[in-house]
């Protein structure tokens, strides 16, 4: 592979499994150095992950990449500002952020039913849910503005998804979607602002991803696998590669004129 990136520092949030390893693993495969951010950094034995060393830091650091890696809770503030100034230290620069953690994710103390219906989800849900997406994607991106103003350069990808781009009949989800539509219209006036900083700010939005939080839930189960492949054009579900090649795109020179942006991962799943 090409080293695009050689020379480089990345920032992966939620990168100790699933699509954040594979964002991770891609962009030091195209010669970066990547700082590897979550709250458990062993976060793949959540869900029974195979990876090739004992963290996504050390297959980094197999790849002959300088690897880091930073525990931290996103949705606080003080933690991130925390890890920035690590990775200046550490590194001297960063050059990329790809702002993956969060998810469509329960409360850690919750129990039993919760509802997630737009006209009765509990506010506790809710802040939860808006919290981990939302607001950990605009933390992160001010901390990384910083020194990418200072050097007039950077590439930032945020991550919506496609539930923040269209919902069903019936509704439901409401928290999660809500927090991936603003991320997506976030990205649209971070973009506006730093562009003349050199800052691309862009995101991207998945859809029917077979990572293995979503494996281990049930998606790759043949009737759950065949009803969605039905609805989507290409008739397969994605692979984390399929979104960390678009991540590829949005922080090399390809995408050099391309900002304020959403790129829909979806084979094809949504069309408009």
């Amino acid at each position: 592979m090409e080293q695009k990136l050689l020379g480089k520092v990345a920032l992966v949030t939620g990168g100790a499994r699933g699509l954040g390893r594979s964002y991770a693993l891609r962009l030091a495969r195209l010669g970066a150095d990547v700082v590897i951010n979550d709250i458990n950094l062993e976060a793949y034995k959540e869900f029974g992950e195979t990876i090739t060393a004992p963290t996504v830091t050390d297959e980094v650091r197999k790849l002959g990449r300088r690897s880091l890696g930073i525990r931290a809770d996103v949705t606080k503030k003080t933690e991130v500002d925390d890890m920035l100034k690590t990775v200046l230290d550490e590194f001297g620069s960063i050059d990329i952020l790809v702002n993956n953690a969060g998810g469509a994710l329960r409360r850690p103390e919750a129990t039993g039913h919760h509802s997630m219906g737009a006209s009765d989800v509990s506010e506790e849900d809710f802040r939860y849910q808006f919290n981990i997406n939302f607001l950990g994607t605009v933390l992160c991106c001010q901390a990384a503005s910083i020194p990418m103003k200072k050097q007039k350069s950077g590439k930032i990808v945020n991550v919506s998804s496609q539930a923040g781009l269209h919902t069903t009949v019936g509704g439901g989800g409401m928290p999660y979607s809500v927090a991936k539509a603003a991320i997506l219209h976030y990205t649209r006036i971070l973009a506006a602002e730093l562009g003349r900083y050199n800052i691309n700010v862009n995101c991207i939005a998945p859809a029917w991803i077979l990572s293995s939080r979503a494996i281990a839930q049930g998606r790759n189960e043949p009737e759950k696998r065949k009803n969605l492949e039905s609805q989507i054009a290409l008739g397969r579900l994605g692979q984390p590669e399929d979104c960390a090649k678009v991540v590829e795109f949005l922080v090399t020179d390809l995408s050099d004129y391309v900002t304020g942006q959403c790129i829909s991962v979806c084979g094809g799943y949504v069309l408009f």
